[in-house]
């Protein structure tokens, strides 16, 4: 009997996967008059919402509007019928349509043609995204119980077990922290792969975590290969549940947002609602949360006006049921405040530009601890020979640092090197307090020529 050749048929089935699992981009700078307009046509999969906001906040851009529509049902005109029998055997339910208005951090449409060219292939290939190896790199992560001077011990210790700090992030939130060090071997350059060294590194830092009264046990965790750094932060921290625990330290809680739950019984869905601050990656921290706690998103919409967020998501979990009890109402409400605010930055910007050297991380942050200066976030990085790193800081309680404490530890760190980038929240009222409408243009000139005088060195304090 003669058997047929089903080469042509399996080739056409493969074809048909590739296409229907690869995301359809188009970028539009013509339709909208201020934005540019990102449309993506896809498989609905868990996910895929999150992979593709991730890319558009990796590449700093602003998302100023989005729709998302999971219709449940393919256009089967795309489709030849003679093959169309092989959907019934895939396991896919919908497709999805997202639409996203961006601009770069200036609020200009995207007229770069390498990151138009980016966006187009990261978002084509989002269904295949991975965790990635990170290249001669050891990943670190830590959580505990925060306090004043604590990343000062823990990079002290790094530093006298000879660990090269290449790039880290640090978040605190409700007296936790949670943080991802990169590290090298300072005699090798390598990356720390010896279990030995490993165990004595855990060990010397579990100690610091705990303190002296750690109920909680403080974690650690070596791994050659990481997922998102800020996505891994909000796991880190949703699972040391971050949100069930009350501030330690004052917050100026500017960027807490209003976050309501309701279902909608007529289509099935559970309907979550968020006002508040707009913020750069605040939609990132809210997908990524939704993700990270089993919802889908099935529909949603992103509007922005000034500086306001107006928030709207359709979720169900995954198995397709809405949400079922008023407690599982209040930690969704309760797991989206905090993601909003944990990166939320308190306290005065600080950023540190100088040649790197061993321990030049340590030496920082013991200055900062010897006068009593709180870290409540930072990033690390080193570029060619070159530490970049960002401080986010206030005294013990949680207040603005007095300036001239800020003056005295730039004497000491290198008043060149370190230079205040943003003025605390409570100066700039007063400059508005003071100045009032018709003073503030005055007011605002006269805060940026003292603020250059003062990175300059020509200049003691902004008082």
């Amino acid at each position: 009997m003669m058997q047929m050749d089903r080469r042509p048929f399996l080739e056409e089935y493969e074809k048909l996967v590739v296409r229907m699992n690869t995301p359809r981009v188009m970028i539009d700078n013509a339709g909208c008059v201020d934005a540019t307009r990102i449309m993506i046509d896809s498989v609905r999969k868990d996910g895929i919402l999150l992979e593709a906001v991730q890319v558009l906040t990796d590449l700093n851009l602003s998302i100023k509007k989005g729709y998302v529509s999971s219709d449940g049902r393919w256009n089967m005109d795309d489709f030849p019928v003679c093959i169309f029998s092989l959907l019934i055997t895939l396991s896919i339910s919908s497709s999805s349509s997202t639409v996203f208005h961006v601009t770069n951090l200036d609020g200009n449409k995207l007229t770069d043609e390498s990151i138009i060219n980016c966006i187009q292939q990261s978002l084509g290939t989002v269904n295949r995204t991975k965790s990635k190896s990170i290249d001669g790199m050891t990943a670190l992560e830590l959580t505990g119980t925060d306090r004043v001077g604590l990343l000062s011990e823990v990079f002290a210790v790094l530093s006298e077990l000879n660990c090269d700090i290449i790039e880290s992030k640090v978040w605190t939130h409700n007296g936790r922290i949670a943080a991802i060090i990169h590290l090298k071997d300072c005699n090798s350059g390598s990356p720390i792969e010896e279990p030995q060294k490993i165990n004595r590194i855990e060990a010397r830092l579990k100690n610091v975590l705990k303190g002296d009264n750690d109920i909680r046990s403080a974690k650690t965790s070596f791994s050659i290969a990481v997922t998102h750094t800020e996505r891994r932060l909000h796991q880190m921290m949703f699972a040391d549940r971050d949100y069930e625990r009350t501030p330690i330290i004052n917050t100026s809680g500017r960027y807490s947002p209003l976050v309501s739950v309701q279902n909608c019984s007529e289509k099935e869905y559970s309907v979550v609602n968020i006002q508040g601050k707009d913020r750069p990656k605040l939609l990132f921290d809210v997908v990524c949360t939704l993700t990270d706690m089993q919802y889908v998103v099935f529909h949603a919409t992103i509007n922005t006006r000034e500086d306001d967020a107006y928030l709207e998501f359709f979720i169900r979990h995954i198995d397709g049921s809405p949400i079922s009890s008023e407690p599982e109402k209040q930690r969704v409400i309760m797991c989206l405040r905090s993601a909003i605010e944990r990166r939320a930055p308190e306290g005065v910007q600080l950023e540190l530009c100088k040649t790197d050297k061993p321990g030049l991380l340590a030496e920082v942050m013991r200055t900062f601890r010897e006068n009593a200066i709180n870290v409540t976030q930072c990033e690390i990085s080193t570029t060619m020979g070159v530490a970049h790193n960002i401080f986010y800081v206030t005294d013990g309680i949680g207040n603005s640092v007095d300036l001239k404490v800020i003056d005295f530890v730039r004497e000491r760190i290198g008043s060149s090197c370190l230079r205040v980038k943003e003025l605390p929240l409570m100066f700039k009222k007063i400059e508005r307090d003071e100045g009032g409408l018709g003073g503030a243009v005055l007011v605002s000139l006269g805060s940026l020529l003292r603020r250059n005088l003062y990175n300059l060195g020509l200049m003691k304090s902004y008082s």
